[in-house]
């Protein structure tokens, strides 16, 4: 999730990485779009009639498919295909300028729908962005090294809401998604997974989710039927336990039990998505209602101290249950060079490293440790 942070980052960014035309230092002036699937979707459809356009959907061995739009799930939200494919970017406002010019652009080495897994990489990797971002801002620095590693990589937009439909005014940029109800952004997901399976043959995926993303896939394991179709969650700043939204969220929240609504109007700004993240909401407290975990899955969650969104930073741990593992990680912890803060955090060469440890422990078993300043990312670098 990211409120003000992408709202006061995202204008400066967007300006600066177009004034410099985004092909920096972090991006490769070789790739270009290519043609992939459209960014609309259709009308809601009848549950025979969604397994029907799910089936049409998927076309095994067509690599950049013409795929049919992701079926809607809520008229107040919708999900949706990449269209083509965006440069690998190293830095996050390189990536978020580009991303406000080819919003609907796939993070490179994603979603070739002719992949296979392998006996050594069998399951697919599903990569879910957060609050007010999309797939390609989120991952143009982790998808590529992920497909290099092996593992098909499989990506989309999920939770598009306008202003109207109560995405609040971030909902208003190019490219700001996952701003409508979270349990609906589930219902995207279990499709998009089931999508995924029926495509690659695979039985299980892998899903590295940030922010919103991993708590949201989250959700989907234990109330949209994904429990036993996920082995490893990987998530980055993850609202799992809510936010404080640096204590804004905790206040509004002491003062709607005194029967002021305070937090009405907020939503008008941060978006459905965006209130639900807060502690103590009602999204939040049913997450958690049977514990954090559910069984068979591994859990690798990372946190970073100089996180401004997810707040407090730890609040993103997870405590794990019955049949369940969890690796908590803190970015910093044997790397304190590593300032990476919500934002940029998915630009850090650490973050990448703990990400492909998780996905395969035995050929990644180092962690790298490199600058990853505040707010810029890639090294410093634009």
């Amino acid at each position: 999730m990211k409120i003000t942070t992408r709202l006061c980052s995202g204008l400066f960014a967007g300006a600066l990485a177009l004034v410099i035309g985004m092909t920096d230092a972090g991006a490769d002036p070789t790739t270009t779009p290519t043609p992939s699937s459209p960014g609309t979707t259709s009308a809601p459809a009848s549950g025979d009639q969604q397994q029907q356009q799910l089936a049409s959907s998927i076309t095994p061995g067509l690599k950049n498919q013409s795929a049919k739009p992701i079926v809607d799930t809520d008229p107040g939200s919708h999900a949706s295909d990449t269209v083509g494919t965006g440069p690998q970017m190293s830095a996050f406002l390189a990536a978020f300028g580009y991303s406000l010019a080819n919003p609907d652009a796939a993070p490179p080495g994603t979603n070739d729908w002719s992949c296979k897994p392998t006996a050594d990489q069998p399951r697919p990797v599903v990569l879910v962005h957060g609050t007010w971002a999309n797939a390609y801002d989120s991952f143009a620095f982790m998808s590529k090294p992920i497909k290099d590693a092996g593992f098909c990589g499989f990506t989309f937009n999920y939770g598009r809401s306008n202003l109207l439909q109560g995405g609040g005014v971030g909902s208003a940029l190019p490219g700001a998604y996952g701003t409508g109800d979270i349990p609906t952004s589930a219902k995207q997901l279990a499709t998009f997974v089931d999508r995924v399976l029926s495509a690659t043959g695979a039985q299980q995926v892998d899903i590295i989710g940030w922010s919103q993303g991993g708590s949201m896939a989250n959700w989907y394991t234990k109330y949209e039927g994904g429990a036993a179709k996920v082995k490893n969650l990987i998530t980055y700043g993850a609202t799992h336990h809510g936010t404080t939204l640096l204590g804004i969220a905790t206040l509004g929240r002491a003062i709607n039990n005194f029967g002021i609504d305070v937090l009405g109007p907020i939503s008008l700004i941060v978006g459905k998505s965006g209130i639900q993240q807060t502690i103590g909401s009602d999204f939040v407290t049913k997450l958690n209602a049977n514990g954090d975990t559910v069984s068979g899955i591994t859990y690798t969650i990372v946190g970073t101290r100089y996180d401004e969104v997810t707040t407090p930073h730890d609040s993103t741990f997870l405590k794990a249950g019955p049949g369940a593992t969890v690796n908590n990680i803190t970015l910093q912890d044997g790397c304190e060079i590593d300032l990476s803060d919500h934002l940029t955090m998915m630009y850090s060469p650490r973050a990448l490293s703990i990400a492909l440890k998780a996905l395969d422990p035995a050929k990644n078993p180092t962690l790298a440790c490199q600058p990853n300043p505040w707010l810029i990312g890639g090294g410093g670098r634009l």
